[in-house]
């Protein structure tokens, strides 16, 4: 008996992907839990090459020159390399219908290697051992509603991560003076464009890969079909014995209920074979220097986890700050910890220290939201800071997505700014916004953001001194209600929130206040990179051109999904803690369990007064209260405890 061609070749790819080969990558579950990283958990040269020549392979049959990008998992570049006839940049665009206009939308001259690499850096910055995301999930979680098209429901978990990992961040390192030290920034932030992929050895990431062959930055505005999306197929065919095993990728996790969306493209929809691709010496094209990422070479990566990678384990750093929890820290080129526990204005590094270590005691009990297998702890990244944004401590828990760690201090610099009495202040000397915006004339749009902003929130909590008095304590939580493009969040028949643009004129390249704090800087580093260097780089301040003023606060650009609270010595503003990890709720509660249990032990720090909460403040126009945070049912690992933020 003959059998069928077809079945032959269904039953060839399940004996090599169960075997662990072939094209498919690792296939079911690889028995990791968080700690499979070991010294030789990094791309080598040849594993960079042969990403490449089996993308390259793949975007030559589906007729599509492209730019493929590939990282390390702290966002080193370790090689770009354009394709024969690609196309050298591309477009901005949602592709809403009405188009939108301002922000970045519509920009056309972005370099198609800062697409790429931006791709690249989401794909190993959002994985993890227990979880692999694609730029496709980033574009499921950074929309208007949770799913993207169901009417109703409020915006994505992640909503706004996408302007994190900024070029003008003062916490990422930068090429070529920071060497292989981590984490790098991203050009354009996160992307929520399909392309980006992370890449694994053995279970454990150790980069990404991020392809542009279409000529259009976008992402998906419809998940209820299949796109047939080239930069996907492309960068999914250079994953190919490098990809998550099965049960980790995001169509494995599941987010309120709803599963999430790792990729549009399966291995056997490839007009290519990887195991075929030809040698990368043969390939036509050629390995590009990038201006602030890439000296022209190809290069091995990073070990995670290692000093040369800038995360390294506490208990070689310092063995007796976070003794038994399992503790990362950043380090610097000599291996010393870049943000150890210290004094500021009002914080004592006693008080800092408690803070981390009971946060990261939370987090070590908590069951992780987005991280396989089910009931492993969730892990996450914890930044203090003093009231001027200065960064007083900061921790990581093994394995924390890499994404995290930029995002925690985002959220601490923004539930300490906004709960402070001089953020009206700083607001109104921020440098007016300028749209690069190919519909108006003349050419240039300002944005001022005192007027646009300040006042808009004034007239919507009907506080006509509103950011000004500091009599409000606001977390990640309040602001990102005040952050959507619907009040109350997901209502499509309300308004949208005064830190928001209007529906009809928002999407993720331009989603209001978060964005035009920001702008200006990015669109220096574009045009840093497009000029060679002749123009110069941002600073690291994403806020203001120069540092020293006010918005210094939060320097950093702000974040607008849940994870952070404000510090207080009984009514006195003191400070802030972000955390960012494995589930927006559980960042929540490490923040506000992690603060009242350090205020438990040492008597002198605390939350915000119940008083003074955001959640206090009621809405007039609305009839419903903004909120403060939100802790997960049953979040424990060691107990059954509910309800565990009640009454703290």
């Amino acid at each position: 008996m003959t059998l069928p061609k077809a079945i032959l070749l269904v039953a060839l790819t399940w004996l090599l992907t169960a075997c662990g080969g072939g094209g498919g990558g690792s296939g079911g579950d690889d028995g990791c839990a968080g700690s499979c990283v070991a010294t030789d958990s990094f791309l080598s040269v040849a594993d960079v090459e042969q990403v490449i020549a089996q993308a390259a392979q793949e975007a030559t049959a589906e007729g599509r020159p492209a730019t493929i990008a590939v990282v390390d998992r702290v966002g080193n570049v370790l090689g770009v390399f354009r394709m024969t006839d690609a196309a050298t940049s591309v477009t901005i665009s949602s592709g809403r219908t009405p188009s939108v206009s301002g922000g970045l939308e519509g920009i056309a001259v972005i370099p198609d290697t800062l697409a790429a690499i931006a791709k690249a850096v989401t794909g190993a910055y959002l994985s993890s051992e227990g979880n692999a995301f694609s730029t496709r999930v980033a574009s499921q979680i950074v929309q208007e509603h949770f799913n993207p098209g169901e009417q109703g429901q409020p915006g994505g978990p992640l909503f706004g991560v996408q302007f994190s990992q900024l070029p003008c961040s003062d916490l990422a390192r930068r090429f070529p003076e920071d060497a292989q030290l981590g984490p790098k920034r991203s050009p354009l932030g996160l992307s929520a464009d399909p392309g980006g992929f992370p890449l694994y050895k053995n279970g454990a990431p150790v980069g990404g890969i991020g392809v542009m062959s279409d000529g259009l930055y976008s992402l998906d505005l419809d998940i209820g079909n299949v796109d047939r999306s080239s930069d996907e197929m492309i960068a999914l065919a250079g994953t190919a014995g490098f990809s998550a095993s099965s049960d980790r990728q995001a169509d494995h996790i599941v987010v309120d209920g709803k599963t999430l969306r790792f990729s549009d493209a399966e291995f056997g929809d490839l007009a290519s074979q990887p195991s075929l691709a030809p040698p990368f010496s043969t390939l036509a094209g050629q390995v590009l220097t990038v201006t602030g990422y890439s000296d022209g070479t190809l290069v091995r990566g990073a070990a995670f986890g290692e000093p040369e990678s800038g995360v390294a384990p506490a208990d070689q750093v310092a063995p007796d700050l976070f003794p038994g929890q399992d503790g990362y820290v950043l380090v610097d080129a000599s291996g010393n910890n870049r943000y150890p526990p210290r004094s500021g204005e009002l914080l004592n590094a006693a008080e800092v220290t408690g803070i981390l270590r009971h946060g990261l005691d939370i987090a070590n009990r908590a069951r992780a939201q987005i991280r396989q297998p089910l009931g492993t702890p969730a892990r996450v990244t914890i930044s203090v800071v003093d009231t001027d944004g200065s960064v007083l401590g900061l921790v990581r828990s093994r394995d924390a997505p890499v994404f995290g760690t930029d995002v925690s201090l985002q959220k601490a610099r923004t539930a300490a700014f906004f709960s402070s009495a001089g953020a009206a202040d700083a607001l109104a000397i921020a440098p007016n916004t300028v749209y690069l915006n190919p519909d108006a004339t003349p050419s240039g749009v300002t944005i001022n953001l005192f007027d646009t902003y300040v006042l808009a929130v004034r007239d919507f909590l009907g506080l006509p001194t509103a950011l000004a008095d500091g009599a409000f304590a606001f977390s990640d939580r309040a602001g990102g209600n005040m952050s959507r493009p619907f009040f109350p969040d997901g209502d499509t028949g309300s308004a949208n929130g005064p830190f928001s643009k209007p529906f009809a004129s928002w999407s993720p390249f331009t989603d209001g206040m978060q964005l035009d704090l920001v702008m200006n800087q990015i669109i220096a580093h574009v045009v840093f990179v497009l000029t060679d260097g002749a123009s110069p780089d941002t600073p690291t301040t994403c806020t203001f051109p120069t540092t020293g003023t006010a918005l210094d606060r939060i320097r950093s650009g702000i974040q607008i999904f849940p994870g952070s609270v404000p510090v207080y010595k009984g009514d006195v503003l003191v400070g802030g803690i972000g955390v960012s990890g494995d589930g927006v709720d559980q960042d929540d509660m490490v923040a506000f369990l992690g603060l009242y249990n350090a205020g438990q032990e040492l008597g002198t720090i605390n939350n915000a007064p119940t008083a003074i909460r955001a959640d206090t403040i009621r809405v007039p126009s609305f009839g419903v209260n903004l909120r403060f945070v939100q802790c997960p049912q049953s979040p424990f690992l060691d107990s059954t405890d509910q309800d565990v933020c009640d009454g703290k």
